[in-house]
Protein backbone atom coordinates (compact mmCIF):
# COMPACT_ATOMS: atom_id res chain seq x y z
CA UNK A 1 0.00 0.00 0.00
CA UNK A 2 1.48 3.29 -1.35
CA UNK A 3 1.70 6.07 1.35
CA UNK A 4 0.35 9.10 0.37
CA UNK A 5 2.03 12.66 1.46
CA UNK A 6 -0.90 14.21 2.30
CA UNK A 7 -3.67 12.35 4.11
CA UNK A 8 -6.27 15.20 3.69
CA UNK A 9 -6.77 14.66 -0.06
CA UNK A 10 -7.32 10.78 -0.01
CA UNK A 11 -10.00 11.69 2.16
CA UNK A 12 -12.00 13.73 -0.20
CA UNK A 13 -11.09 11.39 -3.19
CA UNK A 14 -14.63 9.67 -2.46
CA UNK A 15 -17.35 10.60 -0.01
CA UNK A 16 -17.10 7.50 1.97
CA UNK A 17 -13.83 7.62 3.20
CA UNK A 18 -13.01 8.15 6.82
CA UNK A 19 -9.80 8.53 8.60
CA UNK A 20 -9.84 6.31 11.64
CA UNK A 21 -6.07 6.60 14.19
CA UNK A 22 -5.20 3.03 15.51
CA UNK A 23 -1.97 2.42 17.25
CA UNK A 24 -0.59 5.59 16.80
CA UNK A 25 -0.86 5.67 12.82
CA UNK A 26 -3.54 7.02 10.62
CA UNK A 27 -5.36 5.45 8.32
CA UNK A 28 -7.78 6.51 5.32
CA UNK A 29 -10.13 3.35 5.01
CA UNK A 30 -12.95 3.10 2.31
CA UNK A 31 -15.47 0.24 2.69
CA UNK A 32 -17.00 0.04 -0.98
CA UNK A 33 -14.39 1.43 -2.82
CA UNK A 34 -10.52 -0.67 -0.76
CA UNK A 35 -8.15 0.66 -3.54
CA UNK A 36 -8.51 4.32 -1.46
CA UNK A 37 -7.25 3.30 1.57
CA UNK A 38 -4.16 5.03 2.82
CA UNK A 39 -1.82 4.70 5.70
CA UNK A 40 0.50 7.20 7.39
CA UNK A 41 3.23 6.74 10.30
CA UNK A 42 3.80 3.12 8.66
CA UNK A 43 7.31 1.77 8.87
CA UNK A 44 8.04 -0.32 6.05
CA UNK A 45 9.35 -3.58 6.45
CA UNK A 46 12.72 -4.71 4.61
Amino acid sequence: MKILSSLKSAKHRHKECKVVKRKGRVFVICKSNPRFKAAQGVKSKR
